[in-house]
């Protein structure tokens, strides 16, 4: 049963299946579901690209699933029938390797020594890494469909409208590559490797090409199908999309042009190219543009060092259209905020639930928040602790909250451990504490001795002190006020609500902590 309050919805995941309602309202359906797919090279393991297309994908078919009731796959297609155009850096035995290049990679031996080949390696490791984060999907290899004749009957189709296709296909390329470009890649008899070798001749009725192969300088007549050819990665996408009925896939802003071509593909083989969607690329600290050879972005696994895959899904969330720097300073706040739109859920009317960027990683089924803690909170009370293991911070949380403990509130805990890895890994090297100005000191003082004589003590009546004591000292800008707070308290020039944070640490500790910054105490320890 669909969700009336899904066809008002304006978050873009909802826009997105939109646009599939109308598909199908256009257009027979014969396969009986609502096909999504991922493609993925297994040259390479998997990356953080691979998770944000995944979730970004699963958020629109979640969507679809709250407008229609027709059933939806999702398909993780691997490419795995290509051939190994070079060895990669990061894994053993090169050497090894270096004696199958351009192999498919379902045929070249895997260097770890685990798997029957390099390309069942990565794929294992794909599925795996999907699995990791609860992906709903169905595994696809090229390899299995070209050989188990999937895709005959639309290799078949592109023979029979191979002039149409060439000439789509050749106006893109340059006049070398050009003059022997053929669609089709056929698998050497004799060396078993993908050649990239013009048509000398094409027999539609036959269903077959006659080639060249480099290693007789012989003449070889082939069937296109059975998996004794695969096509060129722009042709082939599009003859996927034809053979498997692909209602919608996603792609980089970098596929632009690929897709146009492959779209024009389809239509010539009879098919209907599928809905898109064209995302942003990341950019690195510096705001140029991330390479996985230079190693100048972030992975996965630098992440989850750090912070919950929520909060990751929550940044290929926001804004997919828009370029983004991901780099480790990104983390913190994605943490908050994954956060702050948890606990807002249960406030939410069934409308504007619909619009949480919560709603759609938790595809429909948001946890309730534990505790009322920031990720920036933890790490200003492990700053100011130089804590080192979970319980000292768990020391304040229970003091301040007793009835949440490491058992009761996991997801806290975990989060306790992402914060301290990240504190002693960028926060306390950067730790710079300065002396107060004349002024700042006064404020500093007054404050102190208010803090010494407050009945109230909850974090809302904490944090009105900090802001009355900056505007009695004249701070017209209480961002200049509260800088100041931290870095002469905490060595560093952002952080916390400090209302929250005095609440959690404790008002005697932090009058302490005052007494030892305004007599120097505090900026000789941190030196």
């Amino acid at each position: 049963m669909t969700n009336p309050a899904a066809e008002a919805a304006r978050a873009w995941p909802f826009e997105e299946a939109r646009k599939l309602v109308k598909r199908l309202e256009k257009r027979d359906n014969p396969k009986g579901y609502t096909l999504f797919e991922t493609g993925y090279g297994p040259s390479g393991l998997p990356h953080i690209g691979t998770f944000g297309e995944v979730a970004r994908t699963s958020m629109v078919r979640r969507a679809f699933q709250e407008l229609s009731d027709v059933p939806s796959k999702l398909i993780a297609f691997s490419d795995d029938m290509d051939g190994l155009r070079r060895v990669p850096d990061n894994v053993p035995n090169k050497e090894m390797l270096e004696k199958y290049l351009n192999k498919p990679l379902t045929e070249v031996p895997d260097p770890f020594g685990t798997h029957s080949s390099f390309g069942a390696h990565n794929n294992a490791r794909l599925q795996a890494f999907l699995d990791t984060f609860g992906f709903e999907y169905e595994f696809k290899s090229s390899t299995e469909a070209y050989k188990a004749g999937e895709f005959d009957e639309a290799l078949l189709a592109m023979m029979h409208r191979f002039d149409a296709v060439m000439k789509v296909i050749l106006p893109t390329l340059g006049p070398d590559r050009r003059a022997t470009y053929c669609p089709f890649l056929p698998i050497s008899e004799t060396t078993g490797e993908v050649l990239q070798v013009p048509a000398e001749e094409i027999s539609v009725d036959a269903g077959t090409m006659v080639y060249r192969d480099p290693a007789t300088d012989k003449l070889v007549e082939t069937p296109v199908t059975g998996g004794h050819c695969k096509l060129q990665w722009k042709a082939d996408w599009a003859m996927r999309w034809r053979a498997l009925d692909v209602d919608y896939e996603m792609s980089g802003k970098d596929l632009i042009d690929s897709v146009k071509l492959s779209s024009r593909i389809c239509r010539i083989l009879g098919g209907e190219p599928p809905e898109g969607f064209t995302y942003e690329l990341f950019l690195d600290n510096g705001g140029g543009k991330i390479s996985k050879s230079k190693g100048n972005g972030l992975s996965v696994e630098d992440w989850l060092k750090y912070a919950p895959p929520e909060s990751l899904s929550l940044f290929m969330y926001q804004k997919p259209k828009a370029a983004k720097r991901l780099y480790f300073d990104v983390i913190p706040r994605a943490v908050d905020e994954y956060r702050q739109h948890l606990a807002k859920v249960s406030e939410l009317e069934a409308d504007k639930l619909l619009e949480s960027p919560a709603w759609h990683i938790h595809a429909g089924a948001a946890p309730e928040p534990e505790g009322d803690f920031s990720y920036s909170l933890l790490l200003n009370l492990a700053a100011v602790c130089n804590a080192e293991e979970k319980a000292t911070l768990w020391g304040f949380i229970g003091r301040y909250q007793p009835d949440l403990t490491p058992e009761t509130a996991p997801m806290l805990d975990d989060l306790v451990g992402y914060a301290l890895a990240y504190y002693r890994d960028f926060v306390k090297p950067e730790k710079t504490y300065r002396a107060p100005s004349d002024a700042e000191r006064a404020a500093m003082q007054d404050m102190r001795d208010r803090l010494a004589v407050a009945e109230e003590k909850d974090a809302s009546a904490l944090q009105n002190i900090v802001y009355d004591v900056g505007k009695t000292h004249g701070f017209e800008n209480l961002r200049a006020w509260f800088q100041a707070l931290y870095e002469v308290l905490l060595g560093q020039s952002s952080g916390p609500r400090m209302g929250s944070f005095i609440a959690l640490y404790g008002v005697d500790e932090t009058i302490a902590l005052m007494d030892q910054a305004l007599t120097g105490e505090g900026l000789a320890a941190g030196a």
